[in-house]
């Protein structure tokens, strides 16, 4: 940690274009209709990034990030921007247990951290409630849209439970990442080399846009049958600790990792809870395509002007 702080102050002065200077730290760097990212709040969220991951705060890393924060902090100003038409409220206790999944439940030693690094915790928070009032305005928005087909689903579902799979549960982490202008490829390969250097967790947690990425990724145990045919065919040869390769779908691209896989051909299916299991999934799926959508038509509609 001292190593770090040192470190931390050396590459200080070249961050951002010298933001330690007070008269620079708080210019603007984007203007989002009337809102505006400045020096500050990028400085903020790239060495919390970096703080959050364990990972060394040096220039390296710094100038690697920095343009998911940009982009991070466009799409927060937006639901900000978007969220004031509205008055949601967020418990305090849903922003702690957030915190304490990020922090692997020692907030204060995540505090400490913030405040050896001098950063703002508050403004953390702060981020933390918008995105969990963002998830708040969607489900409201387009609950009638996220409603599952019955008699659509118990066709799907019977055929799953037609199926021939031996019982075979995954246990699963993912990163989803989305683009829209960015060449897949050059993507695919930054995600790769991040895996590569600081693990699947570390990097689902920074880059991971889907709601598992405060859990590091983690999913937990799937049962076999509540997966497409084209994810079942990549896990069953995949073996544990494997990445499976890209899956690319419309403006997303998939990683998965398989912790563990185990059979349990003894036992008995429990059909209603699999049922449950398999509409959840549908439903973050939909959940996380109309969230994605919403945004994509925000950034349409307001002005994003860089300084």
């Amino acid at each position: 940690m001292v190593k770090n702080f040192f470190i931390y102050l050396f590459f200080l002065n070249f961050l951002l274009i010298d933001i330690a200077k007070s008269n620079i730290q708080n210019s603007i760097v984007v203007k989002v209709g009337k809102k505006i990212v400045t020096n500050y709040e990028i400085k903020n969220n790239i060495l919390s990034s970096l703080v959050l991951t364990n990972n060394e705060i040096n220039q390296n890393n710094i100038d690697k990030i920095k343009p998911q924060i940009l982009e991070k902090l466009i799409n927060l100003k937006l639901k900000e921007i978007e969220l004031e038409k509205y008055k949601y409220k967020v418990d305090k206790r849903r922003v702690d247990t957030y915190i304490r999944q990020l922090s692997s439940n020692n907030i204060e030693k995540l505090k400490n951290e913030f405040r050896n690094f001098n950063l703002n915790f508050k403004l953390f928070e702060k981020e933390i409630e918008t995105e969990l009032k963002w998830q708040q305005l969607i489900y409201n928005k387009y609950v009638d849209k996220i409603k599952i087909n019955e008699s659509l689903f118990e066709n799907e579902f019977s055929k799953l439970m037609d199926n021939n799979l031996d019982q075979i549960e995954f246990n699963l982490s993912e990163i989803e990442i989305n683009f829209d202008n960015t060449i897949k490829d050059d993507l695919i390969s930054k995600i790769y080399n991040e895996i590569k250097k600081n693990g699947f967790e570390k990097t689902a947690l920074l880059f991971s846009t889907s709601e598992s990425s405060s859990n590091q990724g983690k999913i937990g145990w799937i049962n076999s049958r509540a997966l497409s045919k084209e994810i079942f065919n990549i896990l069953s040869k995949m073996q544990p600790g494997q990445v499976s390769e890209p899956i690319v779908k419309a403006k997303s691209i998939l990683f998965l990792k398989l912790n563990k896989k185990r059979k349990n051909l003894n036992e008995k299916i429990d059909k209603e809870k699999l049922k449950k299991n398999l509409i959840e999934k549908k439903r973050n799926e939909m959940f996380n395509l109309y969230s994605n959508s919403h945004l994509s038509k925000l950034k349409n509609n307001y002005l994003i002007d860089f300084q």
